[in-house]
């Protein structure tokens, strides 16, 4: 595929804004250093679909519902732009946490279990609600929205306080969330690129879990390329490949996971547009790899 010119889609009007913002920033500083013709465009507001070029190259920096729901990806391929990352229907199995849940589930892929609920005021009983029952015995869950990213309104329960906590500071109660078992022990992710997996990153944080302050802001986050035996790192890594084909995934995307203390790994989500800023987990991994982050930049665009 020739490319004459690659269009960089960042920004977007979702929670994760900002996160966007930096991706594209890095990303078309890299292009540049690469030597390809880049543009820059804050989505939607410079964007339109009546300039593009048959030989543009879209780069989808966009995180949130703007870049990773399947919208966009479904126009571009009805224009027949190439971009990069993952079709549309494969952003649609994994923007949303129901549908991901489900598919892992009847393709016999260990996920956490969970509950799903509309709006969080559907809850009247508090953690006597029967929305619970199939939960338990439980120590404490973890509360997300269906449809968001980079840990924004994810709430860890240990308790009722924390229930009530959570529905009153959630920025949008009255959406559908998912309440889903807490598997305590080790926090993963395994990055995915041309089909093979990169090095697993192990997370440590002096938050209750990786959450957004613990993503972005906090610099006491640990991150290192997990240890495992031969047969647990052959074990993950078809896990992995198993869940990215499962949903459909192109190119490239990154596999969050559990691990408990058994050794039974658990797919938490798959992020078809991964974050590429300073502090994201794929550069990191690429990087231990031997991947620069240009070069991660440019097998990135050749995965088209």
């Amino acid at each position: 595929m020739a490319i004459s010119k690659i269009i960089i889609l960042y920004g977007g009007t979702s929670s994760e804004r900002e996160v966007s913002l930096e991706s594209g920033a890095y990303i078309y500083q890299s292009i540049k250093d690469l030597g390809h013709e880049v543009v820059l465009l804050d989505y939607p507001d410079e964007f339109s679909l009546t300039s593009l070029q048959e030989d543009d190259f879209i780069f989808i920096a966009l995180h949130g519902a703007d870049g990773e729901s399947g919208a966009l990806q479904q126009t571009l391929q009805g224009k027949k732009i190439f971009y990069s990352g993952s079709n549309f229907q494969a952003c649609r199995n994994t923007w949303n946490k129901n549908t991901c849940k489900k598919l892992l589930q009847e393709n016999n892929i260990l996920t956490p279990k969970w509950a799903s609920v509309s709006s969080l005021y559907e809850i009247k009983n508090g953690l006597n609600d029967p929305l619970f029952d199939e939960l338990r015995p439980f120590n404490s869950l973890f509360l997300k929205p269906e449809e968001d990213g980079s840990s924004i309104d994810v709430f860890k329960i240990k308790g009722e306080d924390d229930l009530q906590d959570a529905i009153q500071t959630s920025a949008n109660p009255d959406r559908p969330f998912i309440f889903e078992e807490c598997v305590d022990y080790k926090e993963l992710t395994v990055p995915i690129l041309n089909g093979k997996c990169l090095p697993a990153v192990q997370i440590k944080t002096s938050e209750s879990f990786y959450n957004f302050e613990a993503k972005y802001i906090n610099d006491d986050t640990q991150l290192s390329e997990l240890e495992l035996s031969e047969i647990a790192k052959k074990k993950l890594e078809q896990i992995c490949l198993k869940t990215f084909k499962v949903m459909g995934c192109e190119g490239w995307a990154r596999i969050d996971l559990l691990q408990d203390q058994k050794g039974n790994f658990y797919v938490m989500e798959i992020n078809t547009v991964p974050g590429m800023t300073s502090h994201s987990l794929f550069p990191k991994s690429a990087s231990s790899f031997g991947l620069s982050y240009n070069d991660l930049v440019q097998q990135i665009v050749q995965s088209k």
